[in-house]
């Protein structure tokens, strides 16, 4: 359910007429896993020429309680802070960015005239929004429960209203993405996902300390063979291959283990009354 709130703050509306709520997506698989969260039976439809896809449904209640938690119609430059207790905040913000936000992957070739090894392999992890309210809101919560600090940018186009960028980088964007992936069948974008997905392990292992800054994603002072990846090659390749099996399921964005609606304990966390 929190992963769904992140998805309706981000690129969800909700609309001042009918209780009407929808989320739009160019990816059909994101919303065929928003339906499974909510158990929904309202059809993914295409618009704007195929090219982008919704769904939309009317739910009073659902939409009371969406706007007691900090959502509100056109909601583009107002949002704010929303109520979502710490325990289901990764799942939040991994709505936040399938929503909004970008995982880029690339490698960066820009010292390689100096020596041919300066070839790093960069990750970031940013999010836009047009309201600096939210983006500051959601960069305090982060540094709080993660220890991520985060830089903010403004992105300023003529004769319109200026986007904010919340952007992680090197070492913090590493973190991020191991806290809002913590097992591999949580509700995502599969293709989002399949960009994090080297860096939900440890990228290197080296028995010797690091000299001078370490490399992000290694690990220093371990024994480069560990036991669990002995008993996984040794004798546990079924259980390897349910997790290989577990991932990409994961990775589509279909079939996942998802909550039922409206969880009580996510309610009683939140202020204004539980929903039914």
């Amino acid at each position: 359910m929190a992963y769904v709130v992140g998805l309706i703050a981000t690129d969800g509306n909700l609309s001042r007429e009918r209780f009407c709520i929808s989320v739009a997506s160019k990816d059909a698989d994101l919303l065929e896993t928003v339906r499974r969260c909510l158990n929904l039976t309202n059809r993914i439809t295409p618009y704007t020429g195929k090219r982008c896809y919704h769904i939309q449904w009317r739910d009073r209640v659902f939409h009371d309680w969406l706007i007691r938690l900090g959502l509100t119609p056109a909601k583009s430059l107002t949002l704010g802070p929303i109520t979502v207790p710490s325990e289901y905040f990764a799942d939040f913000f991994r709505g936040c960015i399938d929503g909004d936000g970008t995982i880029l992957v690339y490698t960066d070739r820009y010292n390689t005239a100096k020596k041919s090894q300066y070839v790093y392999e960069r990750l970031y992890v940013s999010l836009v929004s047009g309201s600096r309210a939210f983006v500051d809101w959601l960069r305090a919560e982060l540094n709080r429960l993660v220890g991520v600090a985060g830089d903010i940018h403004e992105r300023r186009k003529p004769n319109r209203a200026p986007l904010w960028r919340l952007r992680y980088a090197k070492a913090d964007s590493i973190r991020l993405i191991r806290w809002m992936y913590y097992t591999p069948d949580v509700p995502c974008l599969g293709r989002k996902r399949a960009k994090a997905e080297r860096f939900l392990q440890p990228l290197g292992h080296s028995r010797r300390p690091h000299v001078g800054r370490p490399r992000a994603g290694w690990l220093y002072n371990e024994p480069v063979t560990r036991p669990s990846i002995q008993r996984e090659r040794g004798g546990g390749v079924a259980k390897l291959a349910t997790a290989i099996d577990s991932k990409s399921i994961a990775r589509e964005g279909l079939g996942v283990r998802v909550p039922s609606p409206l969880p009580t304990p996510f309610l009683d966390n939140c202020r204004g009354r539980p929903v039914p």
